[in-house]
């Protein structure tokens, strides 16, 4: 890696520069923040203490929980500190870590999202070989396998970003470090960088798409041969929130990085980025909650426990 001698720190886009708003910044992303950690985390427990939730389906949920609170710790707190702080300099590592992590738990919220897909169309559409198919063993390769797959990813990404030579401008047109903006105000050229990140973004996402399109596509048709309304509503619940949350991640990805130039502007992508980074886990243990009555079973098992505690 190449020595970055003129530049030691970035200095990240703030959501104002008034005081005031500052705060009201910082006061409403540690809402979202901690609604979205007690949101994953209550998600998280009732999987582990429920005999019920035992499940390759809830122990693929926990693990996106799981992913979802490393998500999004990645970016609001750093944020938050900013405004509280009133200073948006970022260290060189940290825009490292920060990067690394970034991609990291996108893709494996990605990869792991597709991996569900499978585990819905095996359970309805081969039901008499789920639990051959869907044993704990495959499911565990599955997990390690998307985890692994995200981590070589990043690493890749990072390292192939921050071999660049960063010595006139320092300001990222963001409020955390993104791979785009960095190449915006990199000294080297960067046509090599955009199309392996663009080609990696195009064949991970087409794969993941097509195979999570093909899923749904003969879940639908085994669905449709199900001769019971209730029996067809029964299986439609447990498929629904997983594609609200697939095409809540995909829309808010997309938007985020494939619209027109036309539609750029600092305050589109400040918009565009809490959408990418802070909707999807925040939504995510709702939509399922909302959507599952097991689920909500469980948790209010747990709101009903720790309410007699105190």
């Amino acid at each position: 890696m190449v020595n970055h001698t003129s530049v030691t720190e970035f200095i990240l886009l703030g959501f104002s520069a008034i005081r005031g708003l500052q705060i009201l910044h910082f006061l409403l992303f540690l809402s979202l923040y901690l609604a979205t950690l007690i949101g994953n985390f209550l998600i998280i427990i009732a999987v582990a203490q429920n005999s019920n939730l035992h499940a390759p389906m809830y122990f693929f949920l926990a693990t996106l929980s799981s992913i979802d609170s490393c998500y999004v710790s990645t970016t609001v707190p750093k944020s938050m500190a900013s405004s509280l702080i009133n200073s948006n300099v970022i260290t060189f590592s940290g825009c490292i870590a920060q990067v690394f992590l970034v991609v990291t738990c996108a893709t494996a919220e990605f990869a792991l999202l597709t991996v569900m897909a499978y585990d819905r169309f095996v359970a309805i559409c081969h039901p008499l070989q789920y639990k051959l198919i869907m044993n704990w063993n495959a499911c565990l390769q599955m997990a390690a396998a998307s985890l692994l797959c995200s981590v070589t990813s990043a690493a890749v990404n990072t390292a192939n970003t921050f071999r660049l030579y960063f010595c006139s401008s320092n300001i990222i047109e963001q409020y955390f470090c993104d791979i785009p903006q960095l190449l915006k105000i990199s000294c080297t050229a960067t046509e090599a960088n955009e199309i392996i990140t663009f080609a990696f973004a195009v064949s991970v996402g087409s794969f993941c798409f097509f195979f999570v399109f093909v899923s749904y596509g003969y879940i639908f048709s085994t669905v449709l041969k199900i001769p019971s309304v209730q029996g067809r509503y029964k299986v439609f619940s447990t498929c629904i929130p997983h594609l609200t949350l697939f095409c809540l991640f995909v829309s808010t990805a997309m938007f985020s990085y494939m619209r027109p130039k036309a539609f750029s502007s600092p305050s589109v992508d400040l918009l565009a980025a809490v959408l990418y980074t802070v909707l999807p886990p925040l939504m995510n243990p709702i939509i399922y909650s909302l959507r599952n009555k097991e689920m909500q079973t469980a948790l209010w098992k747990i709101m009903k426990k720790t309410f007699d505690f105190m």
